[in-house]
């Protein structure tokens, strides 16, 4: 498999440093938690160094949410939004609820639910690629979904459905902003005086 030597390289240089390891997306976070092993299968001294790396890896908002707590993020934004639920991000980590209740914490942030908002937004990484039209059949419902919304920006939890979404909505000539969950933090935070993490 031509994955074989990144996903190896990942495990060097991440068994490298201590502490957890956190990424900013689900598939990511999937990837190298629950297929990892599968494609070692060959090799069982990397399956066992991908268990033990995988330990300790968390996607963003788990992490926050297990050491933290879904309301230790406090800040403000007048802002209204809606959220796409992330496949992998649900279906493989377990994430739903955590982020929305992250986000319904800032102070101002108008949250508009999105009809099928846990339904795919058609990018499935190689998927786009080997089946583009049945993609953008998907991606086409999502984006009507999200416009229906009015809402100022989505909000997301994985790159390759902001990468997807983003340049739908470019496409079609939208003003609505598409970002990764921990930007509308961070940014929350930097607007609020009293913006901060609890402990």
């Amino acid at each position: 498999s031509e994955s074989l030597p990144v996903a190896q390289r990942f495990l060097e240089l991440f068994e490298k440093v201590d502490g957890p390891i956190i990424v900013p997306s689900g598939s990511c976070a999937a990837m190298v938690r629950n297929f990892y092993t599968d494609l070692f299968k060959a090799d069982q001294g990397l399956v066992e160094r991908a268990r033990t790396l995988s330990e300790r890896l968390y996607e963003f908002t788990e992490f926050i949410d297990r050491f933290f707590g879904c309301d230790a993020i406090v800040g403000t934004c007048e802002d209204q939004v809606t959220y796409h639920k992330c496949c992998h991000l649900l279906r493989e980590i377990g994430i739903d609820e955590q982020p929305l209740k992250m986000l319904s914490n800032i102070d101002g942030l108008r949250i508009t639910p999105m009809n099928r908002a846990d339904v795919c937004c058609g990018f499935g990484g190689a998927f786009s690629v080997k089946m583009p039209d049945i993609s953008s059949a998907i991606l086409d419902e999502k984006l009507d979904n999200i416009e229906a919304t009015k809402a100022n920006r989505l909000v997301a939890g994985d790159i390759g459905c902001i990468y997807q979404i983003q340049g739908g909505l470019r496409r079609r000539g939208s003003t609505t902003r598409v970002l990764h969950i921990a930007e509308i933090l961070s940014e929350s935070i930097r607007n609020s005086k009293t913006g901060k993490v609890t402990e």
